[in-house]
């Protein structure tokens, strides 16, 4: 059995997925178990995959994060719910709170604190980035 954190990375594109798995591979500790390309497939891979930590963004198609966020948490509470976005604003890291996740975070700030954001959420804290943050 791996000691290694396994993550799981949601998003409708491609080179977004792979900028974060980059950003995450950098770190020895820390495996990407999974992907999926909209909210109903993260939903099924959380499921199956059962993973330690996930990422989600939160507009996509099918199914928005948010609502993702939800069913995931219907069917299992373990796993740290970190929110991804290109847009940040009181109103959605709110919602993003009270679909269950424990982290949200600016896309174009992934590159300098995903890890960080990573190591606050395993540690049991809760991270939301932005300018827009409720005090």
């Amino acid at each position: 059995m791996s000691d290694k954190l396994r993550i799981l990375i949601v998003d409708d594109h491609a080179l977004v997925r792979k900028g974060v798995a980059s950003v995450v591979q950098e770190r020895n500790s820390l495996e990407i178990c999974g992907e999926a390309a909209n909210g109903e497939e993260g939903v099924q891979k959380a499921i199956e995959l059962r993973p330690d930590f996930i990422i989600l963004d939160v507009t996509m198609p099918v199914l928005n994060g948010l609502e993702a966020a939800r069913r995931i948490r219907a069917h299992f509470a373990a796993a740290p719910i970190l929110m991804l976005s290109m847009h940040d604003s009181p109103q959605m890291i709110e919602e993003a709170k009270m679909a269950g996740a424990q982290g949200f975070l600016r896309k174009s700030e992934v590159a300098e604190a995903l890890l960080e954001a990573i190591d606050t959420l395993v540690e049991g804290h809760t991270f939301f980035s932005g300018s827009a943050i409720p005090s």
